[in-house]
């Protein structure tokens, strides 16, 4: 049996990850792949409850950004050896909404905290367990601001409220900053997409990128 393929989406709010990760499945699952999405934070039923906290609960305004960063990563920890070791040996290709890059946008620039000591805690997280190739959904910061307001209208009541989002502009700006650091640290890893662009357009340019990486773990 095959390794599988790991595979993350990344990006500011609104940049349409949610609708490009389930194109992405789709097509990877009509030429016989089997594929698991994932979500981070969350994506087990312990990180599930830590995304709540993080992200939805009405006692989480006090939280420190050391706190977040932790909680991110103690999320991070169960989902990896739950989840994703176990299915890349498997064979399966894995899908990800967030992973540790995100870490590293929004705590580390966007927060301030410590880029080392974040990358310290990351490692602690994850160990060897590293995407195969990362996504980075670019759109300007309008145009985010625009997804997100039109997003929150559709959303259920209990969701509608999501601490990150509260933040202020500095914080998002830092945010994009750090994304574009860290592609640019590591390019053979990541992959910048143009999220501006029409739907249809950016799942071709996305399928463009993984299709030639496929053939790698075979087909069963």
């Amino acid at each position: 049996m095959p390794k599988g393929l790991f595979i993350t989406f990344e990006g500011t709010e609104g940049c349409g990850k949610s609708t490009q990760i389930k194109l992405l499945a789709e097509h990877i699952k009509a030429i016989g792949h089997r594929v698991r999405l994932l979500r981070e934070p969350g994506g087990t039923p312990i990180g599930e409850e830590i995304r709540h906290t993080l992200k939805h609960s009405k006692n989480n305004q006090a939280m420190t950004a050391e706190a977040e960063l932790l909680l991110m990563n103690a999320s991070r920890a169960q989902i990896v050896r739950e989840i994703i070791r176990p299915a890349l040996a498997a064979g399966e290709m894995i899908l990800c909404d967030r992973f540790y890059d995100s870490t590293t946008a929004y705590q580390g620039f966007g927060r301030e905290l410590d880029l080392e000591k974040v990358k310290s805690i990351i490692e602690f997280a994850v160990g060897e367990t590293k995407p195969d190739v990362t996504l980075f959904l670019h759109v300007p910061a309008e145009v985010s601001a625009e997804r997100l307001r039109s997003r929150q209208s559709t959303l259920p009541l209990e969701l509608q409220r999501d601490r990150f989002e509260e933040a202020d502009r500095k914080f998002f700006e830092r945010v994009a900053h750090g994304y574009g650091v860290i592609a640019a640290n590591e390019p053979k890893r990541i992959k910048v997409i143009n999220g501006a662009q029409p739907v249809e357009i950016v799942c071709a340019r996305i399928w463009e990128t993984i299709q030639p990486v496929l053939p790698k773990i075979g087909r069963w």
